[in-house]
């Protein structure tokens, strides 16, 4: 029987009984009545009233006492890379009592951590992890949370791009006693931990069986072993990786066989949906919080002991409890879907090309469709980022360890078109530039897989540059955000001739040093400053005579320029501009002094918008520019001269060659 809320509150709590009908979101998980709920919720409020002493009642299936739910006190997180560090920060943000380490056997990355350059961009996130860190930020004051709204045509209908992008600004407080820290100590945070995330990196498998699809799962075994070695108690360890479908039985195993006598462990499966360049807006305002658990009641109590620390921010009703296995498949479908939208848009966006059909409006008439929605519906280049491919290739690889042959066909061609469509986008600059490259100078602007982040991993610019490359071109690589060494790391790893990439590839400092004496332009990343669009926002979602439903690009390239309608690679995220995170106070812009507009110290990259005349006037005639993201006005361009080419759409020089 549930708890009656003490508080006047009464705020909806996760519902966790079976019904006939067809389950609500929050009540998907396979829970007898006597769990989660009550013990979660008097966990939750025990910490913020205090002087609270609740009784439940007893049912004929045996009773699970609040006060039994564990009080976490001290979170590990094993990983401080790009999910481990954001998502810890935005734990300890939201529970002051909580202290969160998050650990890692990299010194160079943890001393990254702990400085004032963090080894990961994202907007606001080094505020954030200042304040937790520190205690207080760098300059006085509290400190504002801004973050682009994120709509979602599956919860709301947006009418306008004016209130698809308007903003949000919360106040995530001021001073405060530090609870975030960063050390390559493993086993003293092991140790010291109630709950352990594992966070660690699981790319694709590049050897021996599974070799180019199975995850290699080496870090996060790695990860299991040090925690049953260091673990003095009991520890609920919860697995934060994209992990294939029934590793927490692996992972049970390992740990039961290597640990102490009389320490037990419990184990939850919490995927994450962040997208980056969005990440700390997705974490304050996600969709979804999974947690997958086994139907024993120490399972549920491990559930309902995370849920608790959600909820600190997170609304109940969005907080989902599920078997670990449906837990763990959840996040390989999510991105395989994903991606699979991106790779079909980008079929069709070949079709345009040939035929003379617009990608845009296409799109844009699919995506008003309730059943389909305006999501991930941008064509380009092909999706990129960590996640997408690698984890279709897991799904592939576990498709067909269960013999589903089919099935590892079909996901498989998804990535197949994935690649055709980078393939294809560099073959059409060598035919529109006369069939030859040799010795000829190409801007390429952008390496980042998508704006908003510096992250390069899986980014089409990599086969891009490394097709140019071998076609003896002069490549000049600017991006506002990607260090120039993460760019030679990436193209070293793709291309076996280093001596080949040093004589043809130079990294610029500026747009306008890439583009000086190019013959043609090619936009892989669609940075705003690169966009010569009114709205580059709102870049190629909507015909011209047409008003578009609000839309956010998820990947993206995901996220795209236009917002919902990523097609390069993004989770698609989806949000109401006034929602309010928990213990947040929504400030209005209106009376916000400009300065207050803060994000962090990296900027927001909104660097002075390109000046497409001067460009035009240094570059080699005939002059070319290639559009990947649609960000670019065709009309304006033309006008200065520019010979252009944008994916999904028929260039008169592309025609000529057909």
């Amino acid at each position: 029987m549930l708890l009656t809320p003490p508080t006047s509150r009464n705020l909806k709590l996760l519902s966790h009984r079976r019904s006939e009908s067809t389950p609500t979101l929050a009540s998907v998980a396979p829970l007898s009545p006597k769990d989660v709920n009550s013990s979660l919720y008097m966990s939750h409020e025990a910490g913020l009233e205090g002087s609270h002493h609740h009784q439940q009642e007893k049912d004929d299936g045996g009773s699970t006492s609040a006060a039994s739910v564990k009080k976490i006190s001290k979170i590990a997180c094993i990983g401080a890379g790009y999910v481990g560090g954001p998502t810890s920060a935005l734990i300890a943000l939201r529970n002051h009592d909580v202290d969160v380490t998050v650990v890692d056997i990299d010194a160079q990355r943890i001393s990254a951590w702990n400085s004032a350059i963090l080894p990961v961009y994202e907007r606001g996130l080094l505020d954030v992890v200042t304040l937790c860190r520190d205690g207080k930020l760098a300059s006085d004051g509290a400190i504002l949370m801004d973050h682009r709204a994120r709509p979602s045509p599956n919860r709301i209908g947006l009418k306008s791009p004016s209130e698809e992008y308007g903003r949000s600004l919360f106040a995530i407080g001021g001073p405060r006693r530090p609870n975030l820290f960063f050390t390559t100590k493993l086993e003293e945070a092991i140790r010291e931990a109630d709950m352990i995330f594992i966070s660690v990196n699981t790319p694709t498998k590049m050897h021996g069986v599974g070799k180019g699809c199975a995850s290699d799962m080496g870090s996060f075994e790695a990860a299991a072993r040090s925690i049953a070695q260091y673990a003095r108690s009991d520890k609920i360890v919860v697995e934060k990786s994209t992990v294939p479908c029934k590793t927490a039985d692996a992972l049970r195993k390992l740990l039961e066989a290597n640990s102490r006598p009389g320490v037990s462990f419990e184990i939850l499966s919490n995927p994450e949906f962040l997208a980056e360049g969005t990440a700390v807006a997705d974490l304050l305002d996600p969709d979804r919080v999974l947690i997958g658990h086994s139907p024993t009641d120490s399972g549920v109590q491990a559930a309902a002991a995370l849920a608790t620390i959600y909820l600190s921010w997170v609304k109940p009703d969005r907080i989902i409890t599920m078997n670990l296995w449906s837990s763990e498949l959840a996040k390989l479908a999510a991105n395989a879907l994903l991606a699979q939208r991106i790779s079909s848009i980008n079929s069709l966006s070949a079709i345009c090309e040939k035929t003379g059909a617009d990608i845009d409006e296409v799109a844009f008439a699919c995506g008003l469709d309730s059943r389909l929605g305006p999501g991930m519906l941008k064509a380009g280049p092909g999706f990129g980022g960590s996640c997408f491919k690698k984890d279709i290739l897991s799904l592939v690889y576990m498709a067909e360890s269960l013999h589903l042959y089919e099935v590892a066909s079909y996901w498989k061609s998804v990535v197949e078109m994935n690649e055709y469509q980078k393939d294809r986008f560099a073959k059409r600059i060598v035919s529109c530039l006369f069939d030859t490259l040799t010795e000829k100078k190409i801007a390429v602007l952008g390496f980042a897989y998508k704006k908003g982040t510096s992250d390069t991993r899986e980014s089409p610019a990599i086969d891009v540059v490394c097709h140019l490359v071998a076609e003896r071109a002069r490549v000049a690589i600017y991006d506002p955000a990607v260090q120039e060494g993460r760019i030679w790391n990436e193209l070293e790893s793709h291309h076996r001739d280093m001596q080949s990439l040093k004589n043809y590839v130079s990294v610029c400092r500026s747009a306008y040093d890439a583009c000086h004496g190019a013959h043609a332009v090619v936009i892989l990343t669609e940075w705003e400053e690169f966009s010569n669009k009114n709205h580059p926002s709102l870049s190629g979602t909507k015909p011209q005579t047409s008003i578009a439903p609000g839309c956010r690009n998820g990947n993206v390239s995901g996220t795209t320029a236009a917002g919902g309608l990523g097609a390069n690679g993004n989770h698609a995220h989806i949000g109401n501009p006034s929602r309010e995170a928990h213990g947040s106070t929504l400030l209005r812009p209106s009376v916000l002094p400009a300065e207050h507009s803060l994000l962090d110290s990296h900027g927001d990259h909104a660097n002075p918008r390109l000046d497409w005349r001067r460009v035009g006037m240094n570059m080699e005639k005939p002059r070319f520019v290639f559009d990947g993201r649609g960000i670019m006005d065709r009309e304006k361009l033309e006008r200065l001269g520019f010979n252009v080419e944008a994916v999904g759409k028929a260039g008169a020089m592309y025609e000529r060659h057909q």
